[in-house]
């Protein structure tokens, strides 16, 4: 082997080592620019990230229900209706339990067939406070609440009848039945107004 051939072997062996260390040290510098750390979100990010996500399901939206195809739903009113027997009071001396729903409480009242107070019960004064006062949650527990306080007066079997469009309209229903009462008949009392009588609000100015 010539001296020209050593020396280009040996200029290729140096070559070749001055590029393995090029590339190990832009490695090097790469990798300082990676890491493990989470990202700190700033205040305005993390508004944005919890907006983002779904609501906590607080029951304001009300009952979900299913009415299916059923052969017979009540008994309408008769002649005979007001003499009817229920545990040998009859119809027309049966207390009446008046609900009241509204978007921000539900108030429970029980009163005799005229009108005299009984006792009454609202959401407020089974604990809850502010908005949920006005869910389907605080509806069924206090109905569950009058019910039973009802049932140790000796009152079994009550008429229903219902106002307002709030989210404890059906719930209401149903902590009553929890508690033992018989429902007899509902009567849904909400006014329906085509023309309103007040004047409405202002529109807002910005």
């Amino acid at each position: 082997m010539s001296n020209l051939t050593k020396i280009a072997n040996k200029l290729f062996e140096i070559k070749c080592w001055q590029s393995v260390a090029i590339t190990a040290a832009s490695l090097a510098v790469t990798s300082r620019g990676i890491h493990t750390t989470g990202v700190r979100l700033k205040d305005g990010d993390r508004r944005s990230m919890l907006k983002g996500l779904p609501k906590r399901d607080e029951g304001s939206h009300g009952e979900q229900h299913f009415v299916g195809p059923y052969d017979k739903i009540c008994d309408f009113p008769t002649v005979d209706t007001p003499n009817q027997l229920y545990d040998d009071v009859p119809y027309k001396d049966l207390p009446v339990l008046h609900i009241k729903c509204t978007k921000n409480n539900t108030l429970f009242t029980l009163t005799q067939p005229h009108g005299n107070f009984i006792l009454n019960r609202t959401c407020g004064m089974d604990g809850f406070k502010n908005c949920r006062k006005g869910t389907n949650v605080a509806a069924q527990a206090t109905g569950l609440a009058i019910a039973q306080r009802a049932l140790r007066m000796g009152y079994k079997n009550v008429k229903v009848a219902v106002r307002g469009l709030g989210a404890g309209r059906l719930a209401s229903f149903k902590g009553l039945q929890m508690g033992g009462l018989n429902i007899v008949s509902i009567t849904d009392m909400t006014p329906i107004e085509e023309v309103p009588r007040h004047r409405p609000p202002a529109a807002r100015s910005v």
